[in-house]
Formats: C-alpha cells, sequence, structure tokens
C-alpha cells in the first residue's frame, strides 16, 4: 500500500481506478510501415472513432447550448467522411509507406491551406475544422488521446501534475469520481472544479504519485487529505465505514432543502452558487441553490479555439437563465489572464500576469470582444433574471468606461431591431485594496457589490496565490482582509446597495458568523457547499454577539 498526504480541498471520499491525464503530443513523427493495408486500416478504425466521440459532443452540446452551436460537430463527421480527405490520406500511407499519423498531418496541412488561400470567408473558416478533425484522429492514433475527446471511458479518479483551466473545462465531469495532484494550490482551477462538482480531492502529494500508478485502484479521503494506492483490506473497511456516516450526514443535509437561510433570531441571507458553465446549474439546483452568484463566462472561452460567437453566448447565458427558472443568474464578463489563458486572444508573456493584461483591462481595449458579450448577456437577460458583473475593477472611471460600452451595445441592438432587455443590474467584483478604499464612489456608480476574496487575498497579502511554497504564508483570515470586506460592505449600505461574497471565503464557516455580523447579504459558494452553509446560518444566534 502507497500512502501519499497532501492538501484537501473537498472533504468526501472516493474509491477507484487512478487514470493519468494524458495530454496529446505535439509533434508528429514519420516512420516507415511495412504494411500499407494494416496502416490503412488503422486510420479507418480511428476515424470512426472520432465519428464517435463526434456524435458524443454533439448530443452533450445540443442538450447544454442549443441545435445551432452543436452544429459544429455535426459538420466535423461529415468532414470524416469526405472522399478527397480520406483518399489522400491513404494514398501518402501506400504511396511513401508511412504511418497513418503522418499521412493524416500531412493532409491537413494540404487541405488548410487549400482552404486559407479561398476568397471566401466560410470556406477559410474550413481551414481550422480540417486541423481539428485531423488533430483529433492523429491524438486516437497515437493513443493519445485528451480525456474530453473521449480518452475517460468509464469512471475514475484523475491523477496529474496538475490542470490547466483550458484542460478541466475538456473533462466529461459525470466520468471523474475525484481528483489526486503532484502540485497546484487550494485555489487552482483544478480544487475549484472539485469543490464545484462536490467530489473528494487532493492536492500536493508530490512526486509520490506517477504514472506507475495508472489503474490502480486507490481511496482518495478528501476529509484528511491523503490518498491509499492499492490499500489493503483493514484501509479499505475503515474508509468505507468513513463514507458511509459521510453518506448519512449529507442525507440530513438534504432536509434543510426549500428552506430558508435564516438565522435563529431572524437574519435572512441568500446563498448562491458559483457556476462555470451551463451543465453546472444541475449541481445548483440539485443543492437547492437561491441563484447563480457567479457564472464564469471565461470558461465559454478556455473550451474554444476562437472567439466565442455572439450567438454561442447568447444560447449560453439563455439556457442558463432558463434552467434557473427565475432565480438571479449573476454572469460575470470576459476575465481571461493571469493563470486563464486562450492562446487565440495573443497576449504577451507578462512578467506578473496576475497584475497584467486582463479581465475588464482586456475588455476596455478590445471591446470588440466585450461588446460582443454584452450584446448576448442583454439578449439573454429576455429569459431570466439576468445580473452583470465587471471584474477587476480598480477606479470609477473604468466602470464608467464598461458601462458606456454596455449603452452602446444597446443602442445597437435597438437599430438592428434585436430584443433585448433594457434595464440589466449592474455590479462590480471587489478584488483589489483600491476598489476597497473608493468604494463608497464606486456605491453610487454600481448597483450590487460581489467580493472576490481569492485575489483580494492576494493583492492584499502580495503572495501569489498560485505559488504552492507560498501557502504557509496565504492566511486568507488575515485581519487586513476582513477588515477590507467590512470596509465594502459599510459603504455599500450607506448607499442601499447590496454586497455578496462570490470567494472561496464565501464556504469558510469559520467565517460565516463574522460575514453575517458584517451584514453581507449574499454568499455565493460551490454548488456543493449550499446547504452546508445554510445549516451555519441556521445554527447562528447573531443576537448573543
Amino acid at each position: 500500500m502507497v500512502v501519499l498526504k497532501g492538501k484537501s480541498v473537498f472533504g468526501d471520499i472516493c474509491m477507484g481506478e487512478l487514470f493519468f491525464y494524458r495530454r496529446g503530443e505535439s509533434v508528429i513523427k514519420r516512420h516507415k510501415i511495412d504494411d500499407a493495408d494494416a496502416e490503412t486500416a488503422r486510420f479507418k478504425k480511428a476515424k470512426e472513432e472520432a465519428k464517435e466521440q463526434l456524435l458524443k459532443l454533439y448530443e452533450k452540446a445540443l442538450h447544454e447550448v442549443g441545435e445551432d452551436n452543436a452544429a459544429i460537430f455535426e459538420i466535423h463527421r461529415m468532414m470524416l467522411d469526405d472522399e478527397d480527405y480520406c483518399e489522400s490520406v491513404e494514398n501518402i500511407i501506400r504511396s511513401q509507406f508511412v504511418n497513418a499519423e503522418y499521412a493524416v498531418g500531412v493532409t491537413a496541412d494540404n487541405f488548410a491551406e487549400m482552404f486559407s488561400s479561398m476568397d471566401d470567408a466560410y470556406m477559410q473558416a474550413r481551414a481550422a475544422d480540417v486541423r481539428d478533425i485531423s488533430e483529433r484522429i492523429v491524438k486516437i492514433l497515437s493513443g493519445a488521446d485528451a480525456l474530453g475527446s473521449g480518452g475517460l471511458s468509464s469512471p475514475a479518479i484523475i491523477a496529474a501534475d496538475d490542470l490547466a483551466p483550458s484542460e478541466t473545462v475538456q473533462l466529461d465531469r459525470s466520468k471523474v469520481l475525484g481528483f489526486v495532484m503532484q502540485n497546484g494550490s487550494a485555489n487552482s482551477h483544478t480544487a475549484i472544479l472539485g469543490r464545484s462538482m462536490g467530489i473528494p480531492s487532493v492536492i500536493g502529494v508530490g512526486e509520490g504519485l506517477s504514472a506507475e500508478h495508472d489503474g490502480k485502484f486507490a481511496i482518495v479521503d478528501g476529509f484528511d487529505g491523503v490518498v491509499y494506492i492499492d490499500p489493503d483490506a483493514e484501509t479499505v473497511s475503515k474508509l468505507e465505514q468513513k463514507r458511509r456516516n459521510a453518506s448519512r450526514r449529507k442525507e440530513l443535509l438534504q432536509e434543510l432543502k426549500g428552506k430558508e437561510s435564516v438565522t435563529l433570531d431572524g437574519r435572512k441571507i441568500k446563498i448562491y452558487a458559483n457556476i462555470g458553465n451551463v451543465s453546472d446549474t444541475v449541481f445548483a439546483l440539485q443543492n437547492d441553490a437561491e441563484g447563480i452568484g457567479l457564472f464564469r463566462s471565461e470558461f465559454l472561452y478556455l473550451e474554444n479555439d476562437d472567439f466565442p460567437t455572439e450567438e454561442q453566448q447568447f444560447a449560453a447565458y439563455k439556457a442558463a437563465a432558463e434552467k434557473m427558472s427565475g432565480k438571479k443568474v449573476i454572469i460575470r464578463t470576459l476575465d481571461i489572464g493571469a493563470d486563464k489563458q486562450a492562446p487565440y486572444f495573443g497576449l504577451d508573456k507578462e512578467e506578473n500576469p496576475a497584475l497584467g493584461f486582463r479581465a475588464i483591462r482586456i475588455c476596455l481595449t478590445r471591446t470588440d470582444i466585450f461588446k460582443t458579450q454584452l450584446r448576448a448577456i442583454l439578449r439573454a437577460a429576455l429569459y431570466g433574471n439576468i445580473s452583470v458583473m465587471f471584474p477587476m475593477i480598480i477606479s470609477v472611471d473604468e466602470l464608467r468606461r464598461a458601462k458606456s460600452i454596455m449603452e452602446e451595445a444597446k443602442s445597437e441592438l435597438r437599430a438592428e431591431n434585436i430584443p433585448f432587455k433594457e434595464e440589466v443590474e449592474t455590479g462590480i467584483m471587489i478584488e483589489t485594496p483600491a476598489a476597497v478604499m473608493i468604494s463608497d464612489e464606486l456605491a453610487k456608480e454600481a448597483d450590487f457589490f460581489s467580493v472576490g476574496t481569492n485575489d483580494l487575498t492576494q493583492y492584499t497579502l502580495a503572495i501569489d496565490r498560485q505559488n504552492q511554497k507560498l501557502e504557509p504564508f496565504y492566511d486568507a483570515h488575515h485581519p487586513a482582509v476582513l477588515k477590507m470586506i467590512e470596509i465594502a460592505a459599510n459603504n455599500a449600505h450607506k448607499e442601499g446597495k447590496w454586497i455578496g461574497i462570490c470567494g472561496e471565503l464565501g464556504a469558510d464557516l469559520l467565517l460565516t458568523e463574522r460575514f453575517l455580523q458584517m451584514s453581507i447579504d449574499e454568499l455565493s459558494v460551490s454548488p456543493s457547499m449550499v446547504l452546508e452553509v445554510r445549516k451555519k446560518v441556521r445554527e447562528t444566534d447573531l443576537s448573543k454577539f
């Protein structure tokens, strides 16, 4: 038995096989083959597997973002059967006696170059499509298939060094039992995803976790931050009992569904959920969230190879609003940059990306991207209770400029006779000491505040929250952080505005009473923590303080 100690990011227990995340190879190697027929058969088999993957992706997208946005997967399926494309691959294999991966790569380059040289914009766009389908086939042939493309065939515990945001969005969440990471911090996106999904997650277990453990039976104890690989019978028995106890606690929490989040002395607070995409609304509703306090819209950008269109965004926001059936859905506008990178943005490498070109700074500079998103949000607001929230605001001028661009988006929609909601509640994230110190002025311009405690703690303490070595110094309970939250709350209330917390501290049960004392109006937490926080609120008596 191998025992690995790490840091817990979600308390629960799971058991199953370890599956090491496999990243695709970026270089296609050319080598000679002896049997052209066998190699051609390999290609045909990989092509059929790719078509099956695309059918599953189509069905998933159809459910989550609608028929129009799912259509691209049907187009890719048809392209895989294109005679010219298939003949090119097979001819290269047979004439040059080379491996199928190389033949597919050469065909992709040739066809992409041909499409790119055409005058028609639609045909030019097909260059990216042919590269996409070719990459899918090459990954299958090389055994380097990504999880999002079907590499995870059955439920398993995901193991890796760490996962980037662009990788987490590709996961088939229905097959993820838990996470075990060699590295990572409590604020990494793997950790956030684990909390959001309510699955056992342990990070920072170190080099003791290696690819040689792939496929082995393991137990993840997310309560104590311990991973057991090839556990003995006694350990299995002990942890099965621990899991049964945890299940009974969950069952008791279910009794809180439908009940108010109100203290013993009558103080009410709203408990919302943080989500990363439309499918996460299922977790929010299952856990009886009263609304969505943070829709991380950047994940629409991270899961695409190009800027998501207005229609694609509109479909996602509309679906979220409709699924929440009139409950509030707060959409945070694009927060790309720092640790969340999408290559097609073409952002420069920065020495201090967390202090660099990110979030609202990109939006106010590249207004075409920003306006496309705002148009989609305004249109979707007709179908539910949508609010918009701007991240990383540090000045009144930035907020006014953002609101001005929103008014431009409204004017455009009016001129084009496209229906939209005229009045949409508009708030800002409080994530920097600068925003806190001028929160009295910002409260005059914003409809509400939402405190992003992850970044507020990082900027207040001058500690990189992604740096695992600095975790011993990272104190989210630091008096300075709590005082800043209180300052922002007081200034919001002076102007008659409401304030919430959407960072990880919102789910910190050690601080729930403190936030209630500050008169925080709303806590937005991972869906799995909604009922836990409600229980804590209902057990609190503020008259004793």
